[in-house]
């Protein structure tokens, strides 16, 4: 075989190769002359005004429910404005601030301005003198300048270029968020939020006048219901920079809301949810040419609350209702009532049905920044004291179960033994009971149950006196009064016992035979949050058998997981601290438990019993007891009306405490209480007839 023969067709294709490698080389070659030299400076020029940024996709933040599924905070979408840093110089720059800030002028869009300088007049908007001097400090200006001075300052600083004031102020006061809370290129601060649909039409019509300028989509905080529930929710607002300072490790952004108080800010954790990303192309001028989502965003998860909204609702009016009703008259004698909380509890689980504290507040003003003249306001009557958890009452004589209690199972009282109220008490300060002060007369030989369903103060301070304050406070403790409760809520007052050590550390007192009289009948150091009070009625429905109360059902995330009860009170804990009950456990005699709960009974269905007339025409027996505490309010001596019950008296299923400051009488507060008894238990309110012609008298003690 000739391998020769085949050479030719080799080299022909080997040339028409090299002839092909040849054009591709000379093309490519070409092509790099084109890009380079041809049309370089143009393809350099369109390279560097193509700008990539990532921004934020806002998660949506997790609703809260009441126990039935209702809504009490959920989100809607709405649009914001913000800008980026862009290459464009100072005059450009201030130029599309003044064009953005028109805008928003004139579709009454409101907008963050924190520079401290107002003109026409000049003046400086911080009032303190130490803090003016600071600020003054840190921008190096002469603790002798004036607002005006300051003004051409910052005029100067910013290259601020026109001579008509107002504009120099729209646009200083952003350009001094912007030196304040920093911005870049990637990294955008956010200038309004909830535009209205004229402003987003005109910012992406004309984006060319607003360089750096991105309208995002943004889930907005609402509280459907207004004021509903405002204490236990709390309200939201945008992150400060000590929050931020702390958060930023957490991934929170300069932008971003957080929980101020109530569960928002208790369970922010849970709440917030996760932000996701999005992809901006954006030309060097700050025009937005393209845009992708790069990672969703993930809602928070749902709180669902122990409260009823339906309960909660006419709780609230119910108690507004008693306060304007005492102060106006309606039951008797009027009282300078002014505020007041109710808390209604489910005895068998401590869950949390209803808390009302009024005056309250609405919550949807905070979240984009409530204005100043309403915040003074809400200041001026303590709206956002929460009185339900914090507000510390002596309990007058809604503690005299607590006295009677102590004295039967330390046996010193018996069930059936009866004491004579024989006028004024002959020992300490030789105090009398409050029928006696106001007619001389007295209640005679009583036993345990009709000293609760009189009232008598005779009874319990020889009942106190007889157990001693030690022990007295022994079982306080136990019945959770003068211990915080743990309630999944912030700033829990733990409230007082009154005992030895707090008289010598209040007024450096030592203690008296007095001042355990006066403990007796709750009254001296004594005082108590309405949960306490709450939970001490429904610990003494148990049979002794101490509960927890609570305000959450349960946490359930997007993706439709609950939230461990664990893992809730382990976050509770972390948060509020830990405060887990340390009293020794104690073993209650029921029937000690049975006589006291019979004198509750006749407190409200027998002649005679201090809160008979609200309770004589009602459905059912309840249980109950009225309480009247001397305090003193706006430095002018007052009394707070008290009252303590639970519903049905046979197999009971809610316990209610309620204060109202300034009420004059304890009978008055049982108003409130029934009004909410009856509708937890669906009852007709027609039906439910009051008698406000009865003869009114004061009840000072009870």
């Amino acid at each position: 075989m000739n391998i020769y023969k085949k050479q030719p067709n080799t080299r022909l294709r080997f040339n028409i190769l090299t002839v092909i490698i040849y054009i591709i080389g000379i093309t490519l070659l070409l092509q790099l002359f084109n890009l380079q030299i041809i049309n370089g400076a143009t393809y350099r020029e369109e390279s560097n005004t193509r700008l990539t940024r990532e921004s934020t996709l806002y998660a949506a933040r997790g609703n809260i429910t009441d126990s039935s599924g209702n809504l009490l905070a959920t989100v809607d979408s709405g649009y914001s404005a913000e800008l980026y840093k862009t290459k464009s110089d100072n005059e450009t720059l201030n130029q599309s601030i003044l064009n953005i800030i028109n805008v928003l002028e004139q579709n009454q869009e409101a907008y963050l301005d924190t520079l401290p300088i107002k003109i026409n007049p000049f003046e400086f908007t911080i009032k303190d003198e130490g803090k003016l001097k600071d600020w003054k400090k840190k921008y190096k200006l002469d603790n002798s300048a004036t607002a005006e001075d300051a003004f051409k300052y910052f005029k100067e600083r910013y290259e601020i270029n026109t001579d008509n004031i107002a504009d120099a102020r729209k646009i200083m006061g952003l350009r001094y968020r912007i030196t304040n809370e920093g911005y870049s290129s990637t990294k955008s601060i956010s200038i309004a939020d909830n535009l209205s649909q004229k402003s987003v039409s005109t910012f992406s019509e004309k984006n060319d006048l607003f360089g750096g300028l991105t309208i995002v989509t943004k889930a907005n905080r609402t509280y459907p219901n207004g004021k509903l529930a405002s204490h236990i929710l709390g309200y939201t607002g945008k992150i400060d920079g000590d929050e931020y300072s702390e958060k930023k490790s957490e991934g929170y952004l300069i932008n971003d809301y957080i929980g101020k108080t109530g569960v928002e800010e208790l369970f922010e954790k849970y709440l917030k949810g996760t932000n996701g990303t999005r992809q901006l192309g954006m030309s060097v001028d700050g025009t937005v040419t393209e845009e992708y989502v790069e990672k969703e965003a993930i809602q928070g998860s749902t709180l669902v609350l122990t409260i009823d909204a339906n309960l909660q609702a006419v709780t609230e009016k119910a108690l507004q209702d008693t306060i304007d009703g005492i102060r106006n008259g309606t039951y008797g004698k009027k009282y300078p009532a002014s505020a007041g909380a109710i808390v209604v509890m489910n005895v068998k689980n401590g869950e949390v049905l209803a808390m009302a504290s009024n005056p309250d507040y609405e919550p949807q003003l905070f979240v984009n920044g409530i204005k100043q003249e309403k915040f003074d306001e809400y200041r001026e009557i303590n709206a956002l004291y929460n009185r339900a958890i914090r507000g510390n009452y002596a309990p007058g004589s809604t503690f005299k179960m607590l006295t009677a209690i102590t004295a039967l199972q330390e046996g010193k009282v018996g069930v059936k033994e009866k004491i004579n109220d024989s006028g004024p008490y002959p020992l300490g300060h030789h105090p009398a009971c409050w029928l006696y002060n106001q007619s001389r007369r007295t209640h005679g030989y009583l036993n345990v149950t009709n000293a609760i369903k009189y009232s008598c103060n005779f009874f319990f301070y020889e009942s106190g006196y007889r157990a001693g304050i030690e022990q007295i406070d022994r079982y306080a403790k136990y019945f959770g009064l003068g211990v915080k409760t743990g309630i999944e809520l912030p700033s829990e007052s733990a409230g007082t016992l009154a005992s030895p050590e707090v008289a010598k550390k209040k007024r450096n007192e030592a203690w008296s035979t007095g001042a355990t009289l006066n403990a007796s009948i709750g009254q001296g150091d004594n005082g108590f949050t309405p949960i306490q009070m709450a939970r001490y009625v429904s610990t003494l429905l148990n049979g002794g058998d101490r509960i927890t109360p609570t305000i959450i059902k349960n946490i359930k995330t997007a993706s439709g997981e609950e939230i461990s009860k664990a893992e809730i009170q382990q976050h509770t804990r972390q948060i509020l601290g830990d405060t887990g009950d340390d009293s020794e456990d104690l073993e209650i005699s029921q029937e000690y438990i049975n006589a006291i709960l019979e004198g509750m009974k006749d407190v409200t269905s027998e002649n005679g019993g201090t809160a008979y007339s609200v309770f004589r025409n009602f459905n059912f027996t309840v249980g109950g007891k009225t309480g009247s505490a001397q305090t003193t309010l706006n430095n002018v001596e007052a009394t707070n009306a008290c009252f303590v019950g639970f519903a049905p008296y046979n197999e009971p299923e809610i316990a209610i405490a309620v204060i109202i400051e300034g009420g004059g009488t304890g009978k008055y507060a049982a108003y409130a209480a029934r009004d909410v008894i009856a509708q937890y238990f669906g009852m007709n309110e027609e039906d439910i007839i009051e008698n406000v012609t009865a003869r009114p008298y004061t009840e000072q003690q009870t």
